[in-house]
């Protein structure tokens, strides 16, 4: 299982509100048509922790968008069709800037079976 990690900020001049609302109203429901992708979740940040003992990264981010793929080469067929540029250029709408990962999922809890 592969899965991709995205770190969304918004544009300049769009709200957080503005942009959790095109996110998930619009954005959302055009993953459906993108081929491969097996899970996807959006995760809106309405706050954040610090820590006394670990300095805090200088991250500005409003959302995570997360997207599940069988393997490496589905994620790559999946990148390469029209539903998802079409996916990506309406994130061009609303996303200022973004910070990708490729992510090997290792689960700790619960245990794998």
């Amino acid at each position: 299982m592969i899965k991709v990690l995205a770190l969304l900020t918004r544009k300049e001049g769009i709200t957080h509100e503005e942009f959790v609302r095109h996110w998930f109203d619009i954005h959302g429901p055009l993953a459906h048509a993108v081929p491969g992708i097996r899970r996807y979740v959006q995760s809106h940040i309405t706050g954040t922790r610090t820590r006394p003992d670990i300095p805090e990264t200088d991250v500005e981010a409003d959302g995570i968008a997360e997207l599940w793929y069988d393997n490496l080469e589905s994620f790559q067929r999946a990148a390469a069709t029209p539903e998802m540029k079409a996916l990506t250029d309406d994130g061009a709408l609303f996303i200022g800037r973004i910070k990708t990962y490729v992510i090997e999922e290792r689960q700790i809890i619960p245990p794998p079976g």
